[in-house]
């Protein structure tokens, strides 16, 4: 996935190697058929962080004089410019004895990263909008934007919370944890992937996330339109 481009600049790209114990490691392939689907913290913060900073780059090109206007928006900012991973959940799961059945990070975007999980686990889901963790000054940035918040939630990305799904005999173990958000339930692969808004309506859940190789492409041909 580590693909991009750039006509100038410096780019530096790492890469991390690491080992663990095979009986602890957590796939995103093994989810099961009636199993929660789990959130940490919140999502669609990065995101709103992003346009914040887009639009006051826009104010400054058109007038370098004015300062930028981000105040009481440290939350949204910080999560785009210093996102944090949640290495502090191994231990917090560790302690509350669950490991998950599957697991991945949330880069892309909440609804791209359960779809890798349902399909490479053969599974469905259903996820619920009004479980979705959404901070309040998310939620009240994106209407600013005339944005909806639950689509800035599901597909903004980079907010990297991890996602993961666990078994329902589990629940106990978490339950009124403020770290974890229960947002839905795996299901069979004929049921498709759903998401059930706040209306009881069912709409099947797409990812709108980054793709390297599409976004790319993309800016691609944008550049090759802008030349011509």
């Amino acid at each position: 996935g580590d693909t991009t481009s750039s006509k100038k600049g410096l780019a530096l790209s790492v890469t991390a190697i690491g080992q663990a114990e095979k009986d602890k490691i957590v796939y995103r392939n093994t989810a099961k058929v009636g199993d929660f689907i789990c959130i940490t913290g919140d999502v669609g913060a990065a995101y709103l962080g992003l346009q914040l900073l887009e639009r006051e780059k826009q104010v400054y090109l058109s007038n370098p004089g004015v300062k930028p206007d981000l105040e009481k928006q440290d939350y949204l900012v910080g999560r785009q410019l210093k996102p944090e991973a949640r290495i502090d959940i191994k231990e917090l799961l560790k302690q509350l004895d669950v490991k998950p059945s599957a697991m991945i990070d949330i880069s892309d975007g909440l609804s791209s990263e359960l779809l890798h999980i349902c399909k490479a686990s053969a599974v469905g889901c259903n996820v619920y909008e009004e479980k979705i963790p959404i901070d309040p000054t998310t939620h009240h940035t994106a209407r600013e934007f005339n944005l909806d918040p639950t689509v800035c939630a599901l597909n903004g990305g980079e907010d990297y919370e991890l996602l993961f799904t666990m078994s329902m005999n589990d629940f106990d173990k978490i339950k009124g944890n403020p770290n974890f958000t229960i947002i839905g339930h795996i299901t069979d692969a004929a049921q498709g992937n759903n998401l059930i808004t706040r209306s009881g309506a069912v709409y099947p859940l797409t990812a709108q996330g980054w793709n390297p190789l599409m976004n790319t492409s993309e800016e691609q041909e944008t550049e090759r339109k802008e030349e011509d």
